[in-house]
């Protein structure tokens, strides 16, 4: 019997497979729930997270009926998103998942089911949310139809180009977390942060480009490519300033400029290298508190070497931190810790890092503490940023990297 079942759920995702193989992007919502009721759901709808993670948006097929929107912090679908987990209401009639491509959360599906479903389904149901997760993240890369559903107003072509430049909003392995978030979502021009993982090395970087819109947007555009050529020819984190430097001030002459922090893991010994090129200090925090500011030693912001006379790697000092195990850093631009409410008050880095340390002592999963943040800082703005707010949060993993994962 129990064979038998196994292979009746084979089935179910050996069909998703291959009929994505042909699958226009606007038929996943159908398709996926062909493979759902394989394994015995009588409706199935996707739900994709907005760009400003407030609102799970259904992904309909044509003729579909409309659907009202579900809130992330106040329904059970977003519950299944923020924690990570499987969400049962309605006597098991209803079953929701997240979708997760690694630990970046897309967003949820919801299964209608007869009744409770026992675990081997349950697993069978979670291994094909994963399958739709994939099969979104890959056809994505032809169409617009996902991004029609995620957005909630229009973005500015400077935004444009900076989620065009941006890696997936989290990674995480067994060994480090990595979670980021721009914002105002939709009017982001200058800032952008970028990192890769590279053996057993974390490269983790943020930029804030002088001024605002299309100008600062393409500053920062040629600051995070020339980051990236500098990481994959092998530089070090002085070389690769110095050479931001240089291909800024050839472009601008020195009338515009980048403040950056550019940083480096070393995920074996839990050492943080840095350079500070003009940019605010990350945070360390350690057993649910800030215990310092990462100053180091500070360099003056990218671009403006042509006005010192050139510089070079010597230019760009290098600064270490030995980190234990669970630590978390927080890389941000001035726009976070300056955000001012509508009569100028600042929401500043005292509040920063009492925010930080209560969600750090939640044990929440790395982005959803991430995604926290943001909604502090846009709720002190009464949800209008009047500068860029960027945060990245790099968490060095002492044990249970489940947490991040259903």
């Amino acid at each position: 019997m129990t064979e038998a079942r196994d292979t009746s759920y084979s089935a179910a995702l050996d069909h998703v497979l291959r009929r994505s193989y042909l699958m226009a992007p606007d038929e996943m919502g159908p398709l996926a729930a062909e493979g759902a009721a394989l394994l015995g759901a009588t409706s199935t709808t996707i739900w994709l997270v907005d760009y400003e993670q407030q609102r799970l948006v259904p992904l309909l097929a044509a003729g579909e009926p409309a659907r009202e929107q579900l809130s992330v912090d106040g329904s059970a679908a977003g519950r299944a998103f923020r924690l990570v987990e499987a969400v049962e209401v309605d006597a098991g009639r209803r079953l929701w998942l997240p979708l997760l491509d690694g630990v970046e959360r897309l967003g949820v599906v919801e299964l209608g089911l007869p009744g409770p479903v026992d675990p081997p389904r349950r697993h069978a149901f979670v291994q094909l949310a994963h399958l739709l997760a994939e099969l979104l993240i890959s056809n994505s890369a032809y169409t617009d139809h996902y991004e029609w559903v995620r957005r909630q107003e229009a973005m500015v072509l400077a935004a444009e180009m900076q989620h065009t430049t941006l890696p997936p909003l989290t990674f995480g392995t067994d060994r480090v977390v990595i979670a980021g978030l721009l914002a105002p979502a939709y009017q982001v021009g200058g800032d952008v942060f970028d990192y890769a993982v590279n053996g057993t090395i974390a490269h983790v970087a943020v930029f804030d480009a002088v001024g605002h819109g299309l100008r600062a947007s393409l500053l920062s555009n040629l600051a995070v490519s020339c980051y990236r050529n500098c990481r994959r020819a092998g530089l070090d984190l002085a070389d690769t300033a110095g050479r931001i430097d240089d291909a800024l001030s050839e472009m601008f002459g020195g009338e515009r400029f980048v403040t950056a922090l550019l940083g480096q893991l070393d995920l074996d010994s839990g050492l943080f290298r840095w350079v500070n090129a003009g940019h605010p200090a990350a945070m360390l925090l350690r057993a649910a508190q800030v215990v310092k500011e990462l100053e180091g030693e500070p360099a003056l912001p990218l671009g403006l070497g042509s006005l010192t006379g050139g510089s070079g790697p010597a230019d760009f000092p290098v600064t270490t931190e030995s980190l234990q195990p669970g630590d978390r850093l927080l890389l941000l631009t001035d726009g976070v810790d300056e955000a001012r409410t509508e009569d100028g008050a600042f929401f500043g880095r005292d509040r920063l890092a009492d925010f930080a340390a209560r969600e750090a002592a939640t044990g929440l999963p790395t982005p959803e503490v991430m995604r926290r943040l943001q909604q502090a800082v846009l709720r002190h703005q009464v949800g209008r940023l009047q500068d860029d707010a960027t945060t990245l949060l790099v968490e060095w993993l002492a044990r249970e990297p489940q947490r991040n994962l259903p």
